[in-house]
């Protein structure tokens, strides 16, 4: 009898794991089988490797964080900010994977709605945001605060697409360009007031990238790159933000005290670092769980866990702009080059930050900062990759086009 029923679940649990293989299976036709075979699994491997270290990073930054953050009346655990961040994740990573399930025309739709929602949100912030350490970029009271620009990022590069593959698509005289550089240039606007100089930079190098992958007229990006260098002159002379951070960073007037910080908790952990929880100098930074995780991750797992870091951002960059080599939709190449791109420059600018390369700019560290609408909207932006990128397997690259 026991033989019996040894065998019995032998054959039960085979005929499981047959049944769950035949799920994901290439034959299988099911939204999960279809998903998991056109899915790139390496750029998943590869944000699910960056999502393990930011955890670990805020781990190890999150007990400077709440030392700092923690007032007479209020005392946070040490590990409060990493336990925070487990829910944000417990929101971000299902979200990423929701939209990266999308049939890719569904997700351009729903990022073009996107787009719309949070420009009218960007547009309410100077009446209804709130104030916080002198900048007004936050919309909403408590949890359901969020910060529109940051959601805003991976709509306005899917839109942006959309508008310039009408030139490929409808018809070649259309005034796309101009329409995107108005678009482009009411959301600079709408930054600089708040102010946020960080993502203006972001929101403007993003757009010139995807004009030069559409095909504009080295003319054209000539004098849109003079604008942008008279419009970076302008803004020293005559932004009171940008004024300070470059004196700042160029002539070490007034408080350079965070980017000073930075480098020396960066480099204080030498090549293989202090050892986990065993770094001093992360107590002395200001925002040691978003903006300045990079230095934490310095002194405590050392720089050859930052090159690391660097390695993991340029794999991924690289292995999107290799699989768009044999993309023949224009919207689909634009719209993933842009969502790549963007993802590099801000992970590109909060590293430069920390190496005192860069001025201040209150930049998070993709999917490695603590951050709620930063890793939501990083989650989204994600997703949506995942989604434009979506190969079948079975059919050859002449055959891609939709």
């Amino acid at each position: 009898m026991n033989m019996e029923t040894t065998i019995a679940k032998t054959v039960t649990t085979a005929k499981g794991r047959r049944a769950f293989g035949d799920y994901l299976g290439r034959s299988h036709k099911g939204p999960l089988g279809e998903w998991f075979w056109e899915i790139d699994r390496v750029l998943l491997l590869l944000v699910t490797i960056l999502i393990s270290i930011g955890l670990i990073g805020v781990a190890a930054a999150s007990p400077a964080a709440a030392e700092r953050y923690s007032g007479e009346s209020l005392q946070f655990p040490q590990l409060y900010y990493f336990y925070r961040q487990l829910i944000w994740l417990g929101a971000g990573i299902p979200l990423m994977l929701v939209i990266s399930t999308m049939p890719k025309e569904l997700a351009k739709r729903f990022a073009l709605a996107g787009a719309v929602c949070f420009f009218i949100l960007l547009l309410l912030v100077p009446f209804l945001g709130n104030e916080v350490n002198g900048a007004r970029r936050w919309i909403g009271y408590g949890v359901a605060t969020l910060q529109p620009s940051e959601f805003l990022k991976p709509f306005f590069i899917v839109a942006t697409a959309w508008l310039l593959s009408l030139r490929f698509t409808q018809d070649p005289t259309l005034p796309v360009v101009w329409a995107t550089a108005i678009l482009t240039g009411v959301i600079a606007l709408l930054l600089m007031r708040q102010p946020d100089f960080g993502q203006t930079v972001i929101f403007g190098s993003v757009w010139i990238v995807m004009l030069m992958i559409s095909g504009v007229s080295p003319k054209l990006l000539g004098g849109l790159s003079a604008l942008a260098v008279a419009g970076l002159g302008a803004a020293y002379f005559f932004y009171p933000v940008a004024t300070t951070r470059i004196n700042n960073f160029l002539f070490a007037e007034g408080d350079s005290y965070q980017v000073d910080n930075a480098m020396r908790t960066l480099t204080n952990g030498g090549i293989f670092g202090t050892g986990p929880g065993d770094g001093e100098m992360k107590y002395r930074l200001p925002e040691p769980h978003t903006d300045y995780i990079f230095s934490v991750i310095g002194e405590e797992f050392g720089l050859i866990a930052c090159l690391a870091i660097a390695l993991i951002f340029g794999a991924i960059v690289i292995r999107v702009f290799v699989k768009l080599i044999d993309e023949e939709n224009i919207f689909y190449l634009l719209a993933s080059a842009g969502l790549a791109t963007q993802f590099a420059i801000q992970a590109l600018i909060n590293m430069a930050v920390n190496l005192d390369m860069a001025p201040s700019k209150g930049m998070t560290l993709p999917f490695i900062s603590y951050g709620g609408s930063s890793l939501i909207a990083l989650s989204i932006g994600f997703g949506l990759l995942l989604a434009f990128t979506r190969r079948n397997p079975h059919l050859p690259a002449l055959d891609r086009r939709l």
